[in-house]
């Protein structure tokens, strides 16, 4: 009886097996149908469809004949669901599969916009997050994926914007160094202002932080009293900014009062997070 019973359970479970095994095979759908699917849902809007049906074409038909295009859709749906780090390492993934594609320049364009709205885009649309505040760790690594589609696709469709946000990172980043000179003067660590202040200054000559970062340069110098120094940052700033209006009428530089902030000791010992007047 008990060899009976095992018998009845073996083939019920065998049979549960089948049925769900047919269910599954059921359940996949041709490899066109993902991929009309997923082009439907994005031409409406979908992104969220799309991207379900594109994991599963790729899931089902990893070497099909739509894997290359659904690899390429995928960047475009995660970063439209504001999925930017699956953005990226979709393109990552895209560029490893396809080193040779001509579609390569796209990849890297998504991937270095994907990394240039990371922190930016996202923290100052949606959180009122001051871009400068922040760590610049992404937009270096944007500077440097658009810096390498140039390099390689040069004449991509893709280029122009790409220098164009390459301009508006090296911009940031000079600001960036700018907001820590401030930081460092208003406690009057004048040396480490400086050295952030004449980083902007060799790094980023063209951006419009550079003019501000002489002045700082010229002012921490006074500060330490190194008088040559601060007579040569104010020299650069005359010949490359003669309109600033750190000079008088008679070109005269009129260096401000670093005075320092009025911290309390509760302020210090936290380093900055209480105790502000």
């Amino acid at each position: 009886m008990r060899s009976g019973f095992r018998c009845a359970l073996l083939a019920a479970t065998l049979v549960l097996g089948a049925c769900a095994s047919t269910q599954q095979e059921q359940d996949v759908l041709p490899e066109e149908a993902y991929y009309d699917n997923a082009r439907k849902a994005m031409d409406s809007g979908n992104f969220n469809e799309a991207e379900s049906n594109l994991d599963q074409l790729e899931t089902y038909y990893p070497f099909g004949r739509y894997a290359e295009q659904a690899q390429l859709d995928l960047i475009y749906a995660r970063y439209q669901n504001l999925d930017l780090e699956g953005a990226r390492s979709a393109a990552d993934r895209f560029l490893r599969l396809n080193p040779q594609s001509e579609y390569a320049d796209y990849a890297l364009y998504m991937r270095g916009l994907a990394s240039y709205n990371l922190d930016v885009g996202l923290a100052t649309r949606y959180l009122g997050v001051d871009p400068t505040d922040r760590d610049p760790g992404e937009q270096r690594q944007a500077f440097q994926d658009f810096s390498e589609l140039l390099n390689r696709y040069p004449d991509s469709e893709y280029a122009p914007d790409a220098r164009q946000r390459m301009i508006a990172i090296r911009n940031r980043l000079a600001e960036l160094e700018l907001h820590a000179a401030r930081y460092y003067i208003r406690r009057q660590a004048y040396m480490a202002a400086n050295n952030r202040a004449r980083y902007v200054v060799e790094n980023f000559p063209e951006s419009p932080s550079t003019e501000e970062a002489l002045i700082l340069m010229a002012e921490t110098y006074e500060a330490l009293e190194l008088d040559d120094a601060a007579s040569d940052a104010v020299r650069l700033l005359a010949v490359n900014h003669p309109e600033s209006d750190a000079f008088d009428d008679n070109m005269r530089f009129q260096g401000r009062d670093l005075t320092p902030e009025n911290r309390s000791l509760l302020n210090v010992m936290t380093f900055g997070l209480f105790g502000r007047d």
